[in-house]
């Protein structure tokens, strides 16, 4: 049996008080799907590093990296991905969508409201209950 391919990636959770970004992908065998920002970690990048970097080429926005969240692992059937998922928000700019159809911020009650690609559903549960616990919006 072959071993999967395994592809590195990060993800921005971006939140702007009780709410937080999600993006739908336009392109690729994963098209329609719904998904935290952010894309591969690039051969010499921090997680970190890739994320700003990312974000600025997708959203054309700079993020603050805020605390790891997790680092996730999912199979699709091709590859394995593991993902490294961060707490972001804005610095400066705001999204402007170069590489997805749409995007929408989701509130702890509307976060089911998209069909989440299965590896970025993993995080809802986790991240609805981080917006309900702090109303305030800090991170």
């Amino acid at each position: 049996m072959k071993e999967k391919k395994v592809v590195r990636v990060v993800c921005a959770v971006i939140r702007k008080g009780n709410r937080v970004f999600a993006t739908q992908r336009g392109y690729g065998d994963y098209k329609d799907g719904w998904e935290f920002p952010g894309g591969k970690i690039e051969e010499g990048e921090t997680p970190e590093e890739a994320l700003v970097r990312e974000i600025r080429e997708e959203l054309d926005t700079l993020v603050r990296v805020g605390e790891r969240i997790d680092t996730l692992e999912h199979d699709y059937p091709d590859f394995h991905l593991s993902m490294d998922c961060f707490w972001c928000e804005i610095g400066a700019g705001s999204p402007v969508l170069l590489e997805h159809e749409a995007a929408r911020w989701l509130g702890p009650d509307t976060l089911d409201g998209v069909d989440w690609l299965p590896a970025d559903r993993a995080l809802t549960d986790r991240i609805r209950r981080a917006l309900e616990e702090d109303e305030e919006g800090n991170f």
